[in-house]
């Protein structure tokens, strides 16, 4: 068994010189982050007559013993100063939010663990239980064997360090894509603002990504990280996300900003925002996308599923194609699985169902849930007040997000920092 140690045990420790004189006493210890699943400990922060300085790793003895020794010849008495890629872990890691992205949450890190893995010192995990807490304010002996399921390894988290500016780290972006974008939401919105900022930051290298996840925030979070943005950014932003989520922020948005912003979408996108504008937002007309797929009743099943490949309308939001006839009005809705499995010279509209139900623009959220829940619906179609032409959509998943609370993960502990 690895036999795994706690930082704390080794902090204000006293180091001594090879005469069994005392020195210093340990201030921290540094870790180099890279390419490593585990950091390597390249050394330690060791106060002397006032001073901190640094002491390679490889000049300290008796580190798992209890007894630190210093086995070089002399010590550098230049102050120790933080080198690019440098992590201190007790003053950038102890107690502070890591992200755990095997679970998607934030966690404390109480503890940090490290062990010697063929004679090299590494940080091999965190530990965020209570009990470690309370081992770090109370003490105890070093050397002290745990188990190494028992902690959250190194590896699977990312610790916030971008506030350290000498660090000039940053979280990597292809760690927080593993990550569901409802996940990644939860982690900014339990987060600080500091450390929102550089969750925010890490996916903006992947712009749907980024949209993706501010679809997900609650209003007050979306809110307060398009303050710092220009409204050409904010519009940028804005042009990724669903146009009935982003008319709904816009709504949210101060007065004096929502025009500039909207002029500022791209022309397709800003007369789809302008159109759900247009309708209250407790509304069937505020809740719907206006991007959905279609084909003539005239189409194949093959040809159904080529117009699905060649939509832009976003996967998640195609449930079903619907068929329409020559005056625009949906009479059948073909939902994905029966496509595929029929032939491709079927009709789509065979495959179809074609007792259609639908809404109006006008209809508010609970009687929209009703016509949903009474059909066993996941789409629905909206028509105009005519009659005459489809000119949206409500998914389920979204009458949903609509129905419950502001701030419901929240409430239910769903986005919680675990200990």
């Amino acid at each position: 068994m690895t036999e795994i140690l706690h930082l704390s045990t080794f902090l204000r420790r006293p180091i001594f010189d090879s005469a069994g004189d005392r020195i210093g006493r340990v201030q921290d210890l540094v870790a180099r982050l890279g390419d490593d699943a585990h950091p390597p400990i390249v050394g330690a922060v060791i106060r002397i007559e006032g001073r901190n300085l640094f002491v390679p790793i490889r000049k300290i003895g008796g580190l798992s013993q209890g007894r630190m020794t210093f086995e070089g010849r002399r010590v550098d008495l230049r102050r120790f100063e933080r080198r690019p890629g440098e992590l201190l872990l007790a003053e950038d890691l102890l107690a502070r939010h890591i992200i755990n992205l095997v679970r998607g949450r934030l966690i404390i890190a109480n503890e940090i663990e490290i062990a010697e893995i063929d004679g090299r010192w590494e940080v091999v995990g965190v530990d965020p239980g209570r009990r470690s807490f309370f081992r770090r304010m109370l003490g105890q002996k070093i050397g002290q064997r745990v188990k190494v399921d028992a902690i959250v390894d190194f590896a699977s988290i990312e610790p916030f360090v971008a506030h350290v500016p000498s660090a000039r780290l940053r979280i990597p972006y292809r760690k927080l894509a593993r990550l569901h974008p409802a996940q990644i939401a939860d982690l900014v919105e339990q987060a600080s603002h500091e450390e929102g900022e550089e969750i925010i930051e890490a996916v903006g290298l992947d712009r749907e990504l980024e949209a993706d996840v501010f679809e997900e925030l609650d209003t007050t979070h979306q809110l307060e990280f398009l303050e710092s943005r220009s409204d050409k950014e904010a519009a940028r932003l804005l042009s990724r996300m669903e146009p009935d989520n982003a008319a709904d922020l816009i709504n949210e948005i101060d007065q004096d900003r929502r025009l500039p912003i909207l002029e500022n979408l791209p022309v397709e996108q800003q007369a789809k925002v302008r159109q759900l504008l247009s309708y209250n937002a407790d509304t069937a007309g505020g809740l719907m996308n206006t991007d959905f797929v279609t084909v003539p009743a005239t189409a194949t099943s093959a040809e159904a599923l080529e117009a699905i490949r060649t939509s832009s309308v976003p996967a998640e939001s195609v449930h079903a194609v619907f068929v329409l006839d020559e005056e625009g009005q949906p009479i059948g809705a073909a939902a994905i699985a029966p496509l595929v499995r029929a032939r491709e010279s079927e009709l789509a509209l065979s495959v179809a169902r074609t007792r259609l139900t639908y809404v109006h623009p006008h209809w508010d959220l609970h009687r929209v849930a009703r016509k949903m829940s009474d059909f066993n619906l996941t789409v629905l179609p909206v028509l105009d007040e005519e009659n005459k032409k489809m000119i949206g959509v409500i998914t389920v998943d979204d009458l949903l997000e609509e129905l419950l609370p502001q701030g419901w993960r929240r409430e239910f502990g769903m986005s919680a920092v675990e200990e």
